[in-house]
């Protein structure tokens, strides 16, 4: 098992861009986008706290979910 963001779905869903959510949450353009393409090792919880703000959501499952790994 493993995480899978789902924060460019989000994104989508509420037609908000990378650079609007960098402006509205404080967080660097770079790590919205590296969040955004998965590309993370450790997970920032305040980041997530603050893009779960801005985009509207109130379960953190819109933005986390479990991904089923191949053995």
């Amino acid at each position: 098992m493993g995480i899978e963001l789902r924060i460019k779905e989000a994104l989508e869903h509420k037609g908000m861009t990378q650079k609007q959510l960098a402006e509205v949450t404080g967080i660097r353009p770079a790590a919205i986008s590296s969040l955004v393409r998965c590309y993370v090792e450790r997970l920032n919880l305040d980041h997530l706290e603050r893009i779960a703000k801005a985009l509207e959501i109130d379960d953190i499952n819109e933005l986390i979910t479990w991904k089923k790994t191949s053995d």
